[in-house]
């Protein structure tokens, strides 16, 4: 995609208004501000979580601030699960799909990746294959896509307030990392 054509996307979708999404959700919106092209800051997410995580040592990816808190991996795991759910719910919503979307426990997630038996890159990997693959998905709407609303978990979701949560939950838990991991 152009730079150009990308531009005009990030400016024109605009921010989600309150009635695009769950309450719950309102956090990861709000870290996004009016002015910032939602699509610039996935963009730019993916090049500085990597270069973040490539400062990590090997050894400190098992790392948990306290028991039973998520270990660095896990943390990361979790991000690369919760934007497939809502990148998945972006693409039906983007292409007229009006099925309700379940809601999904991604606490049980955490628990099913087994993120011990990986290595810290590889978990960084999947994590930027995941973003890739959502930035691809996004850059393919359309600006009349980025408006259509859905169901999901129960409660209204937009294209474009999906895109926001996505970046919103990465920005939430890149700050948890800054005040509880030391990274």
């Amino acid at each position: 995609m152009t730079r150009q054509r990308r531009h005009y996307i990030s400016n024109a979708i605009g921010r989600p208004g309150a009635d695009e999404y769950d309450p719950a959700f309102a956090d990861y919106v709000d870290r996004i501000e009016d002015d910032e092209p939602v699509l610039r800051v996935l963009s730019d997410q993916r090049d500085a979580v990597l270069r973040r995580l490539d400062r990590i040592p090997e050894a400190r990816g098992d790392y948990r601030y306290a028991p039973g808190k998520w270990s660095i991996k896990e943390v990361i795991g979790h991000l690369s699960d919760t934007e497939r759910v809502f990148a998945y719910r972006a693409l039906r919503i983007g292409r007229g799909d009006e099925t309700p979307l379940p809601a999904f426990d991604d606490q049980s997630y955490v628990s099913e990746m087994r993120a011990a038996d990986r290595s810290l890159a590889s978990v960084a990997r999947e994590w930027e294959s995941v973003r890739s693959a959502s930035l691809s998905l996004f850059e393919s709407f359309q600006a009349p896509d980025w408006l259509r609303r859905g169901s999901a978990s129960g409660h209204p979701i937009s294209v474009r307030a999906l895109a926001c949560v996505i970046a919103g939950h990465v920005r939430h838990h890149l700050e948890v990392l800054d005040a509880r991991y030391g990274d």
